[in-house]
């Protein structure tokens, strides 16, 4: 069963925190998706993670192209996830329907703190995921590091 954890972005921009979270999910050998909540929002990402550091660059496609199945990180704006992701990473108002969440072995959901909209959205997934028995745990920014804030069904 898979885990979910909701990370709240207080300090650091999605830009900065989501190249970290791939590049954790890549050395456990997972395979990734992002599911983004807008084709803009996924296009803005795109453009970041091809402009990203030299040293840390993050192979990765827009799913709807030839080699779907073979990225390593594919970003959609779908609920098909065609690479065999072994984890979910859903940003910019993305949804992730309960019935998904068997499917993987991680899901993380990232949302900006300071949009209302965002945390209306992560309270509701949150808790629908927790009423529905999944382990989930809420992680925030104080400073420069994370901190596990709560936990429920672990």
């Amino acid at each position: 069963m898979a885990e979910v954890l909701f990370y709240h972005l207080t300090r650091t921009p999605l830009e900065k925190t989501l190249p970290d979270l791939l590049e954790k999910s890549r050395a456990k050998g997972w395979k990734v998706v992002v599911r983004v909540g807008s084709q803009q929002a996924l296009d803005q990402l795109d453009d970041q993670l091809w402009l990203g550091a030299e040293d840390g660059f993050l192979a990765h496609g827009k799913s709807g192209g030839n080699h779907d199945t073979s990225q390593p990180i594919l970003l959609t704006c779908s609920d098909k996830v065609s690479n065999g992701a072994d984890i979910l990473i859903a940003v910019a108002m993305a949804q992730v329907a309960l019935t998904e969440v068997p499917d993987f072995k991680r899901i993380c959901i990232v949302f900006d703190g300071n949009d209302q909209a965002a945390l209306t959205r992560a309270r509701e997934q949150w808790s629908g995921v927790t009423d529905a028995g999944f382990p989930a745990k809420y992680w925030s920014q104080e400073g420069r590091n994370w901190f596990e804030k709560a936990s429920k069904n672990t």
